[in-house]
């Protein structure tokens, strides 16, 4: 059984203002294409279709071209929604859909419920594990809210249906998640419950591949275990990053053979940093004028209009940042500089400490704001939906 893994398409996002409607297209052409080149059995997309909840009206005509090319290819999907998407709006009509070839997988409630695929070996049985926001699907799997309690409680009912199925059957989970051990980027966005983020990879045990999404760096947690990784660079902070799909071919007792192919790079990212006057004049920076441009500009007095005179020898300059060079003596440093790694709990703790005058907050506060930080979060997830 052969088949792509691809995720974290992002339809309808930008970069730093720039449309990347464009790139999305070249990627899902490039796609539809590589289904071909290799014959692939089955494509796979493991969340994040779209990258708000009620995406523009060009990603959602970009999506259903896609679907349509798929299905007039003959090439089975089964795509999960991701923490970005709307699950009751990316389901809409997937009962029909799924006639065509297409199959959606937003419900919670259907996780234990496969698609199954057949090749010259047997059965294989493909689980989608959508995005399981932990305070909205717990009742649905009687756990407490937690991200680790919640996916164990739907690969608990994937392993009890495989259990069921014909000896040999072999299995594939598609899931939404961020697991230990997966390296993040600037560019998702925090799925945090009560201080922890990260789930185990043993949570999966038992299936013979598991295609994640949500980090968007291409990886390898275990032989049976990867991320994709996002098409196209959401940030800067990927730009070092390799754009790519899985190609993996699944063996008749489910061995595991993985390949990267390259996917389509609308412009390469570069990050530059030093004085103004050095970067204008650099010649070993040549290399990335026609780069999408992250500045950042060490000059001890912040220059006069910096972009102006970036974007006449860059441009493509996108991002402008200002880390001036600092003496010894000199401890002061910028808003950005003291909140750079930092999560939205540790600058709330932080602001507490400070306030104080020292003493930062007490087990019953840190946990009074992790509440807080997750009711916001769970909240804004109820009106996505409800919206």
């Amino acid at each position: 059984m052969r088949f792509l893994h691809t995720s974290d398409w992002h339809l309808g996002r930008s970069f730093h203002r720039v449309s990347l409607l464009g790139a999305q297209k070249a990627f899902l052409d490039h796609l539809v294409a590589t289904a071909h080149a290799h014959d692939v059995d089955a494509v796979l997309v493991a969340g994040d279709v779209y990258d708000r909840a009620v995406p523009p009206l060009a990603a959602v005509e970009l999506f259903d071209d896609v679907l349509h090319r798929l299905a007039d290819a003959g090439v089975p999907t089964v795509m999960i929604s991701g923490n970005h998407d709307s699950a009751r709006r990316l389901g809409v009509a997937s009962g029909l859909i799924e006639r065509a070839g297409i199959h959606l997988r937003t419900d919670p409630a259907g996780c234990a419920t496969p698609v199954v695929l057949r090749d010259g070996h047997g059965e294989v049985a493909f689980y989608g594990l959508p995005y399981l926001e932990p305070a909205l699907v717990r009742d649905e799997f009687g756990t407490a809210a937690g991200h680790e309690a919640v996916l164990g409680a739907a690969m608990e009912r994937v392993r009890a249906d495989l259990a069921q199925r014909a000896p040999g059957t072999r299995s594939v989970v598609l899931a939404h998640a961020f697991v230990a051990g997966g390296e993040p980027s600037d560019s998702e966005r925090d799925i945090t419950v009560g201080g922890v983020a990260a789930v185990p990879a043993g949570l999966f045990d038992g299936a013979h591949y598991t295609a994640l999404g949500h980090l968007h760096g291409c990886q390898t947690v275990s032989e049976r275990v990867r991320y994709s990784g996002s098409p196209l660079a959401y940030s800067f902070s990927e730009t070092h990053h390799r754009k790519t799909m899985w190609l993996v071919e699944l063996g008749p007792a489910g061995e595991i053979t993985a390949e990267r192919l390259d996917c389509p790079v609308p412009r390469p990212l570069a990050r530059i940093e030093g004085r103004i006057e050095d970067l204008l004049a650099d010649p070993a920076l040549a290399r990335h004028e026609q780069s999408w441009i992250e500045a950042t500009l060490t000059d001890p007095v912040r220059p006069a209009d910096p972009m102006a005179r970036l974007t006449e020898r860059f441009p493509h300059t996108l991002s402008l940042v200002f880390a001036p060079e600092r003496t010894g003596e000199d401890t002061a440093a910028s808003y950005a500089e003291r909140l750079r790694d930092r999560d939205d709990h540790q600058i709330a703790e932080d602001f507490v400490t400070h306030v104080r005058g020292g003493g930062g907050p007490d087990e019953l506060e840190r946990a009074l704001l992790r509440g807080a930080f997750d009711h916001v979060r769970v909240d804004t997830a109820v009106r996505e939906v409800a919206g």
